[in-house]
């Protein structure tokens, strides 16, 4: 045979089986068992690739969980931060109102009140710092007054002033300026800050246009 197929033919080797009989192996014949030869499928490849997709199951489930659980939280967070009414700003555990008008210090009282609220009250250096930035250059009616200046200061909700900050002045009544805080007149006219406690929350929203 001196064609080219009766060469192919020739050149092919035999492949002897397990019952001792031989045939000439065909191309796919010796295809398939070289891929034996090189990737035998044994129980521990098996047994490792159940293990491998097991393990990026669980990750994969793990990570979803916990997007989902932050995810609840951002909802949850930002659900309680809708707490202060409208126009008042959140800080901390209190929501506060900053004045347009300018009145006297009674009628400003008289006015938080009404609101349900009193005339600004702050516990710590942030919220004082809070309310000098946010009120601006104008100077704003607090909830500190005294009935004359041999008096002690207290707050408009007649609770005792701890004296955690220095007034200066020797009026009857308090409001920030641009220094802290100062006293002045009852009858002077300001504009002023309400505050009240931050309802169903555990803290306030800082409003973005804050500072």
């Amino acid at each position: 045979m001196s064609t080219p197929e009766a060469s192919m033919e020739i050149s092919k080797p035999d492949v002897t089986f397990l019952d001792g009989t031989k045939k000439r192996a065909s191309a796919k014949d010796l295809q398939g068992k070289f891929l034996a030869l090189i990737s035998p499928v044994t129980p521990v490849k098996v047994y490792c690739c159940v293990l491998l997709i097991a393990f990026l199951l669980a990750h994969v489930i793990g990570l979803s969980v916990a997007l989902l659980v932050r995810k609840t939280e951002l909802v949850i967070k930002s659900s309680t931060y809708a707490s202060c009414p409208r126009n008042w700003i959140g800080f901390g555990h209190k929501c506060f109102y900053f004045s347009e008008d300018t009145r006297n210090w009674t009628f400003s009282q008289t006015f938080c009140a009404s609101l349900e609220a009193n005339l600004a009250q702050f516990a710590s250096m942030e919220e004082l710092n809070f309310l000098k930035r946010y009120k601006g250059s104008s100077d704003h009616w607090v909830g500190l007054n005294r009935d004359s200046r041999h008096h002690t200061w207290k707050w408009a909700d007649n609770t005792e002033y701890d004296a955690l900050f220095a007034i200066r002045g020797s009026g009857q009544c308090a409001y920030l300026n641009e220094n802290g805080i100062s006293s002045a007149s009852i009858f002077t006219d300001r504009k002023w800050i309400c505050s009240k406690p931050c309802s169903y929350m555990e803290e306030c929203q800082i409003t973005l246009n804050s500072f």
